[in-house]
């Protein structure tokens, strides 16, 4: 049964993933989270990796779309059931790859949620300056906001990545990639008041003393701590909309393209392996600017 050569199978597939594609470390446990949902579904009921068909993998989209899941999710789990079988063939695990026919669901194009100046401005005026994290707070969201910084990328943040002097942070991003990112002078403005306000009073604990951002006990911040912070920070400022990290980093590209950013330098700030993952924002500003014509237009006024 697969459910015991499983384990070697993994093993092998992680350092793949890490050594061959070098991917980060929450992009390999996506991928592995991927196969252990199909492992887990096929388990016992087919004798080896080879003897596993398209019907055997359709089947397993259908239960996962019964148990709820999105199709976004769904087409995700494929993607990463597909690399991995690209594996087993390229490791003579199996003699033909059985997801090379396995359809993607159809998924309408996502436009991410994006606050306006207004709004970002409402949940600076809203952090409190006299907490032991205030200072701290109004750092990472003007460094989220003014670098398009991902939240796994501010949380691993550390001080030789930033050269204050001439204004930039080089930032590791997705695959180990590195990229160059100007640095806003209110995003160093406000690191540098934090440092030398309240991080200086921490007592860090050993191997962290070079990353920037750290909680009350001297730890690095975990990316689930910035989630939790900004979804109280945006209730505190009377923002209805859906806030997590990524909307700053939505908001920062959206208003660079449309200030008149060239599409190509937010695609190389964001970090994004090709430029068609940026054009979405060609979309979100195109749907923006039909909402202000229909708006107000005076032909479309009653």
């Amino acid at each position: 049964m697969i459910h015991d050569t499983y384990p070697r199978l993994r093993k092998a597939y992680e350092a793949f993933l890490l050594l061959e594609r070098g991917l980060a470390e929450n992009s390999r446990q996506a991928y592995l989270h991927d196969l252990d949902l199909l492992e887990d579904y096929l388990g016992s009921s087919v004798a080896d990796w080879a003897d596993i068909t398209l019907e055997h993998l359709e089947g397993f989209i259908v239960e996962l779309a019964e148990t709820g899941i999105g199709p976004r999710s769904v087409a995700r789990i494929i993607s990463g059931v597909k690399s991995a079988f690209r594996f087993m063939r390229l490791e003579s695990v199996i003699g033909q790859d059985p997801s090379e026919l396995l359809k993607v669901p159809r998924i309408g194009r996502h436009l991410p949620e994006v606050l306006s100046v207004e709004e970002i401005d409402a949940m600076i005026d809203a952090i409190d300056l006299e907490t032991p994290t205030g200072r701290r707070n109004r750092a990472i969201i003007e460094t989220l906001y003014g670098c398009g910084l991902r939240v796994s990328e501010l949380v691993g943040l550390e001080f030789g990545q930033i050269d204050f002097k001439r204004r930039f942070i080089i930032v590791t991003g997705k695959g180990d990639k590195q990229r160059l990112v100007p640095l806003s002078p209110a995003a160093a403005e406000e690191i540098d008041l934090y440092t030398r306000d309240e991080r200086s009073r921490l007592t860090i604990k050993p191997g962290e003393e070079n990353v920037v951002f750290l909680n009350i006990r001297g730890h690095r911040l975990t990316r689930q701590m910035i989630f939790i912070f900004l979804k109280q920070l945006a209730l505190d400022a009377g923002i209805q909309k859906t806030i997590s990290p990524h909307t700053l980093r939505h908001s920062f590209a959206t208003h660079l393209l449309e200030g008149g950013a060239n599409l190509r330098a937010i695609q190389q700030m964001l970090g994004h392996e090709t430029i068609a993952t940026t054009e979405i924002y060609l979309h979100l500003d195109s749907t923006r600017l039909r909402e202000e014509i229909l708006l107000h237009h005076p032909r479309n006024r009653r």
